[in-house]
């Protein structure tokens, strides 16, 4: 009924900073943290590891920074199995500001990359390894870069690579199951020493079903949020996904209570979840910032409005 090899990672607070500038306060993050170690996920993705030479500390909360410090708050006297992660963007980060494993609560970096910046990102995560974290590279925003430079990224991670796993990342929500399925096997192809991971977003309500067809093809690192919080349309939901998964070392009863408590009244003061703007920007294959900035404007409901301009499909 379950894959003993499978690993689920939590990053709720990660990719649901990107909607209020990881700006969470404490209180919250350990709650969540509290309510994922109880349930029995392998990871919680706490933020960006982002140096603060490149982003404003006024503008970014704790999250988009994710200092050792702030972290052993959050964890200090929970009892919990669940393992701290944290991303970081190529050319985002100064690798050396960076502890060793040993002196660090963090125990696993995943590198985010486009496939353009795969030497760079090969190179950051080797360095991470070195320091003795659990690594992996995200590759961001698939769904564009589905050609030969794709092949030619996964065959230079499995030749000079120390990574754990190797992440597909459906950034705009535009993958179907065929896709993913042949993703998936194109990874199994080339990275034959590696785990193949999954992250999906929502904007056409395919995240859940994406990350299913991931599984059933052996990818065995998975990605959700609680209520599937995250940028734009969100991710798929973590409470669906421990649920399908069938392991009993997962406890959902922790994450609905988590939700019934924190994120029900989080949703009336940020905005997250299958929206049309966010729909018609998975459809077209296009980033969702488009979408985002339609959300704050006074045409926030101007759908059909909203498809023509980026469909260039409008009456002249």
């Amino acid at each position: 009924m379950y894959r003993e090899k499978i690993k689920v990672l939590d990053c709720t607070i990660r990719d649901g900073g990107l909607i209020n500038n990881h700006d969470f306060d404490s209180r919250f993050v350990r709650e969540v943290y509290k309510a994922i170690s109880a349930s029995g996920v392998d990871y919680m993705e706490i933020g960006y590891k982002n140096s603060k030479e490149f982003f404003s500390t006024k503008e970014y909360g704790h999250w988009k920074f994710c200092d050792d410090d702030e972290i052993k708050k959050i964890i200090d006297g929970v009892e919990s199995r669940t393992r701290i992660s944290v991303m970081v963007d190529v050319g985002r980060v100064n690798i050396d500001d960076v502890k060793p494993a040993s002196e660090s609560p963090v125990d696993m970096i995943r590198t985010a990359s486009y496939v353009k910046d795969i030497d760079k990102a090969i190179f950051m995560a080797n360095h991470f390894a070195d320091k003795g974290y659990e690594t992996t590279i995200n590759i961001m925003a698939i769904s564009k870069d589905m050609g030969p430079e794709l092949d030619e990224a996964l065959d230079q991670i499995e030749k000079e690579c120390k990574v754990n796993a190797v992440y597909i990342v459906d950034s705009f929500g535009a993958l179907y199951q065929e896709p993913v399925e042949h993703l998936i096997k194109l990874c199994k192809k080339i990275l034959k020493t590696k785990e193949i991971g999954f992250h999906g977003h929502n904007h056409q309500q395919l995240a859940f079903g994406n990350t299913i067809e991931a599984i059933i093809h052996d990818a065995n690192y998975l990605d959700g949020t609680v209520y599937g919080i995250g940028r734009a349309a969100g991710n798929c939901p973590l409470e669906l996904l421990i649920g399908f998964l069938k392991n009993p070392k997962f406890d959902i009863r922790p994450v609905l209570d988590l939700i019934s408590k924190e994120f029900i009244p989080l949703r009336e003061k940020i905005e997250w979840g299958y929206i049309i703007p966010y729909a018609i920007a998975g459809m077209m294959n296009e980033h969702p910032r488009a979408a985002m900035a339609l959300r704050k404007s006074s045409k926030k409901e101007d759908y059909r409005e909203f498809y023509e301009s980026i469909t260039n499909t409008g009456l002249d």
